[in-house]
């Protein structure tokens, strides 16, 4: 009680001051000082109360001890807190205010010794600080003296969250993706509350991507994350994703849960997609739509086109209008005879009287005969092939990999085969048929037995029609019989740059061709300007004054970039593994390959052109050589010449 009541000294102004002491008392804390920042952990589980166990918009840090309390009025577990332990110093864990309890009253944000709590809090970033993101080479510092690089820290693996880990390491290596969930936190409204009418319908009105605040609980946790991993300001060189994983598990109905191993590659196709409804994006795409009406920066970023061509070949009873058309053109059968012939039994009786005396013996025989062929050929099981066209969209595309040998080395392992991955991707070249999955088979089977027959084979062939500007990679290698789950160990060797796919797209139209120098200073600067805005660098038309400098840019664009943007040149990006110990496989120890193994994620420092290895929370150097000759199962490509300014915020 006593150090309450000097507290309490503290803020009662004097008879003789009034609002300026009132003022200065508003404004001036005298226990910053008892802040102790070494046991400050933003990335709780959950920010709910300690004493109460609420989650509550509501919810106060003690920045003295550390934990979580509920509310700052009286009787409230906070205000309790601070006057039984003489911990007077609170931050907002939503909207990052401060305040000093049990006096209640907020300590301005303009204080410069709570700014490193605020950043480690939120972390914000301008435009000028994502831009420079990849140039940047300084390394950051924790509260315990370690150093990390910005972008490249380790993330703590919750128990069988290493799946998780390796794929938010790669997507936030994902230039558009992550400038976007970046600056989105700089329109969240931390001190609105409520928004007013007014306000709503100039939200509605504008053109602009919706912020952080209206965000899905899974996208403000993605959000969060990425900021925690780029940012320089940490108070520790590794980050808890535990709100994420919470979110995902809460989203996903617990099938992506804290203790349970799943495919990275199944994961990340549910992740994208949950991520386009998050920030706004449609669960129905049209075909015809403005160019932002319902999409999201992850079609904008990953989203390319594939044209599947479909032969189904199905066995069925020939039929008797079938039949009969056949008798009639001497043997012949032609698909639209089939369709046009009525009643078998009324073309046959049309001239046929089996009244006495009517017919002859021999033209009684011949109809005889003619309806026994008939019936013979009507019984007949024939092969209709049926061909047909449909054009989709795609976030990633799965590629089989060959199956692994039969023979073993003399230790009972498998001889691990190597494959160049143009061999695994002539599945796209537009020419060769794949079979398509028994799964398929079978269901398109039981639907389609009663009228159309039953189906003999089912091939694809797919024709790549557009690559986005971020290509994803999925290399199947898991497969489930009836009584275990197998991994393929196949290696699948690949480039780390120049990867080129221009042999595997048909665009329609035809592919476009590069203006020559003098078809380029012959346009006026309206056609200049339209030139960078398609593809993609109005920042360049923007900065133009004079038509001589826009034109420069448009001949230096002309010359580096545009001809790797038109030549489908693509470098990689990231890299995810996965790797199994070396006794899971052999005789005698069959265990399942997905739980026993790990993943891993290789992603480069642009800067400095170094690949980093990144396993949970171990971060260390490798070399691009090792990348090509390891057990990928996930790539993820950037295009050549891709424009640096393609953030949608």
């Amino acid at each position: 009680m006593a150090s309450s009541s000097a507290h309490s000294s503290t803020t009662i102004p004097s008879p003789s001051s009034t609002e300026t002491t009132t003022a200065s008392a508003a404004t001036v804390c005298p226990y910053l000082d008892t802040i102790n920042r070494t046991v400050l952990d933003f990335d709780a589980p959950d920010h709910s109360c300690s004493i109460t166990l609420e989650s509550s918009p509501h919810i106060y840090a003690c920045l003295v001890c550390g934990k979580f309390y509920r509310g700052k009025g009286k009787h409230t577990p906070a205000y309790t807190h601070s006057v039984e332990e003489g911990h007077f110093v609170f931050v907002h864990l939503t909207k990052g205010t401060f305040w000093c309890l049990p006096d209640d009253y907020e300590i301005p944000s303009s204080e410069p010794s709570l700014q490193d709590i605020r950043l480690a809090l939120h972390p914000t970033f301008t435009k000028g600080e994502v831009v420079g993101l990849d140039e940047n080479q300084e390394l950051a510092r924790d509260l315990f003296g370690r150093r990390y690089l910005p972008g490249f820290i380790g993330l703590n693996n919750l128990n069988c969250t290493d799946y998780l880990n390796a794929v938010v390491q790669a997507l936030g290596h994902v230039k558009p993706l992550r400038d976007f969930f970046l600056l989105a936190a700089n329109n969240n409204n931390h001190h609105g509350g409520t928004l007013s009418k007014k306000r709503k319908q100039l939200q509605l009105q504008s053109p602009s991507p919706p912020s952080n605040s209206d965000f899905s609980p899974l996208a403000k946790s993605f959000s969060l994350l990425l900021r925690n991993m780029w940012s320089p300001h940490r108070f520790k060189s590794s980050v808890d994703p535990h709100m994420l994983v919470q979110a995902v598990s809460v989203a996903s109905n617990k099938r992506y849960h804290v203790g349970k191993q799943a495919e990275a590659g199944e994961f990340l196709a549910w992740l994208l997609h949950q991520l386009h409804l998050g920030v706004g994006g449609s669960s129905i795409r049209k075909k015809k739509k403005k160019k932002r009406g319902n999409g999201s920066v992850i079609h904008d970023t990953f989203m390319g086109r594939v044209e599947m061509t479909t032969v189904v070949r199905r066995r069925r009873r020939r039929g008797e209008a079938a039949a009969l058309q056949m008798l009639n053109q001497g043997g012949m059968e032609t698909s639209t005879t089939v369709a046009a012939a009525a009643s078998t039994e009324d073309i046959i009786d049309e001239d046929d009287d089996d009244r006495a005396g009517s017919d002859d013996e021999q033209t009684i025989e011949r109809k005889r005969r003619k309806r026994e062929t008939l019936k013979s050929l009507a019984n007949d099981t024939i092969v209709v092939e049926e061909e047909t066209v449909t054009e989709t969209d795609f976030l990633q595309l799965t590629l089989d990999i060959p199956e692994k040998p039969l023979f073993k080395d003399e230790d009972g392992g498998l001889v691990i085969p190597q494959e160049p991955l143009v061999n695994v991707l002539r599945k796209f070249d537009g020419v060769s048929f794949s079979d398509a999955l028994a799964m398929q088979q079978q269901q398109q089977q039981q639907q389609a037995a009663e009228n159309n027959g039953t189906i003999v084979s089912k091939k694809r062939r797919y024709r790549l029609k557009k690559l986005p500007n971020y290509l994803i990679l999925h290399l199947s290698r898991f497969k489930r019989n009836g009584f275990f789950v197998e991994k393929n160990p196949t290696i699948v060797m690949f480039p780390v740059k120049n990867f080129d796919l221009s042999s595997y797209v048909f665009p329609e139209g035809g592919r476009e061709k590069v203006p020559t120098e003098d078809e380029v200073k012959g346009m006026s600067t309206k056609e200049l300007k339209n030139l960078l805005i398609k593809y993609n660098r109005a920042d360049l038309a923007n900065n133009a004054i004079e038509k001589n400098e826009l034109l420069q840019h448009c001949l230096d664009f002309l010359s580096t970039s545009l001809p790797d943007l038109l030549a489908d040149k693509y470098n990689l990006v990231a890299n995810i593994t996965h790797d199994i110990p070396v006794e899971v496989g052999r005789e005698g120890k069959q265990r399942n390959p997905l739980e026993e193994g790990s993943y891993r994620c290789h992603v480069q420092h642009k800067a400095t052109g170094q690949w980093y290895e990144m396993q949970d929370l171990n971060v260390r150097e490798t070399m691009p050589q090792l990348i090509g000759v390891s057990e990928s199962y996930l790539l993820i490509f950037e295009r050549k010449g891709v424009a640096a300014d393609t953030t949608r915020v």
